[in-house]
């Protein structure tokens, strides 16, 4: 009787555990998965900081780490509510506020969402995407833009903006989704809906001061080499862990989001040694950001045949994209529409040619509706984004100003709205406000 009564007090938790539904295994890939792409935020900021000028890269950084700060407490207060619990009549278009403050989300699973996984494990998993959009649209704005005016920005967006495309698109109620709109980690909710964004941001603000040419110099390619892989270490769980799952889609979108990328990359390179017989290392890093941005939607739904195929082909349409930009007069400094935009673009619309059944059973198989549902998904997000964005500008325009005065771009946004600066040298140690960069 004892031996009976210590066997089942050693299995009685792994009984409950399955009484309640909880995968351990998919619990840990999915909070193991949330960890990465915790990572990609600060990746983001070493990418976007090394791109700038030397003057402005603290107050570039800082943009990233704002959103991590204050999106992230926006996503337990009211946020993740809105984008994913049950709407009621407005079920289709967003969510409500039954789990506001994180009420009822849990150790137990929500199976609407996630089976296998705690809803709680689920809603940190969505907090770390909602972190990292906002902060994709600050690579357009940078050089120029005030700190609190992008923050105020970021916050009212990610109620207004994100949490509705996130509901749309991955709510089991949102429309979007119920019209069959693929989108495995993002494609449109994160970066179509960033770049849209972006775009009508860099246009409404304007082009930066005293620039002898439509880009600059990187103050540290380094930096941005050293983002771009953290960028695309944190992107395995970004994809991956979007199978909310350890199985064999969530294997599959890993593979994809190594071969996609490395596709990419490779065809800028091969484009740059074509074009002007040198290959760098920022067209590297950038290729490879392309290729990610594109097998985003398409990563647990897609062959690794189709990923090489989908990575290169972002890397040549971004490619042109970078170098057409300038002739639009479009201050787009760190080319978020460029990459973002017509990478996600592209993905998502190819994932309505070569998502395959075989992959994904719960997907589709691509076809000439797929492609369409694909392109309706693509074209209201940018509607969406793009007009909300601007309405969203001009409100937080009203209530402080969103551009630097024009001392402070020649000075540097380091000094002048954070402080500090990066690199201090023998001069900037005796004058603090000393032009750098």
């Amino acid at each position: 009787m004892r031996l009976l009564a210590a066997l089942v007090a050693a299995v009685a938790p792994a009984l409950a555990a399955a009484a309640d539904g909880i995968d351990a295994g998919d619990t840990a890939f999915v909070l193991l998965s949330a960890g990465l792409v915790l990572l990609m935020t600060p990746g983001l900021a070493f990418f976007y900081g090394g791109l700038v000028r030397a003057k402005n890269v603290v107050h570039t950084m800082n943009m990233s780490l704002l959103c991590m700060a204050f999106v992230g407490v926006l996503w337990a207060l009211c946020g993740y509510s809105l984008a994913f619990s049950p709407g009621g009549g407005l079920d289709r278009f967003i969510g409500g506020l039954g789990w506001s403050g994180l009420v009822g989300v849990g150790g137990k699973p929500e199976p609407s969402l996630a089976a296998t996984v705690p809803h709680g494990a689920f809603m940190l998993f969505q907090a770390m995407f909602a972190v990292i959009t906002p902060a994709l649209i600050s690579g357009a704005l940078v050089e120029r833009v005030r700190l609190k005016a992008f923050t105020l920005f970021a916050v009212l967006w990610s109620l207004l903006v994100y949490a509705p495309v996130a509901h749309w698109v991955w709510a089991p109620g949102g429309w979007l989704r119920g019209l069959g709109a693929l989108d495995f980690a993002g494609g449109t909710v994160v970066h179509i809906n960033a770049a849209a964004a972006a775009v009508v941001g860099a246009a409404l603000i304007g082009r930066r001061r005293g620039l002898r040419a439509p880009t600059v110099i990187p103050h540290s390619v380094p930096f941005a080499i050293l983002g771009a892989g953290l960028l695309w270490f944190g992107w395995l769980g970004f994809n991956g862990g979007s199978a909310l799952a350890a199985n064999g889609v969530a294997a599959s979108a890993f593979a994809n989001t190594f071969f996609a990328p490395a596709a990419a990359a490779a065809t800028w390179a091969l484009i740059e040694l074509t074009l002007h017989g040198k290959l760098s290392g920022v067209g590297l890093a950038s290729g490879a950001v392309a290729g990610m941005v594109a097998i985003t939607p398409a990563a647990g739904y897609v062959t690794p045949l189709s990923s090489l195929l989908i990575g290169a082909a972002a890397a040549a349409a971004s490619f042109s994209a970078v170098r057409y930009r300038p002739r639009l007069g479009l201050d787009d400094s760190l080319d978020v529409f460029a990459v973002h935009g017509v990478a996600a673009t592209l993905g998502a619309l190819l994932t309505g040619v070569l998502a395959s059944r075989a992959v994904n059973p719960d997907g589709a198989d691509g076809s000439l509706r797929l492609l369409g549902v694909q392109a309706i998904g693509v074209a209201v997000t940018f509607l969406w984004s793009g007009l909300l964005s601007f309405l969203l500008f001009k409100l937080v325009g009203l209530v402080t100003p969103l551009r630097a005065d024009e001392q402070d771009e020649w000075t540097g946004l380091d000094m002048a709205d954070a402080g500090e600066r990066a690199y201090v040298s023998s001069e900037t140690e005796s004058s603090p406000h000393a032009a750098g960069g």
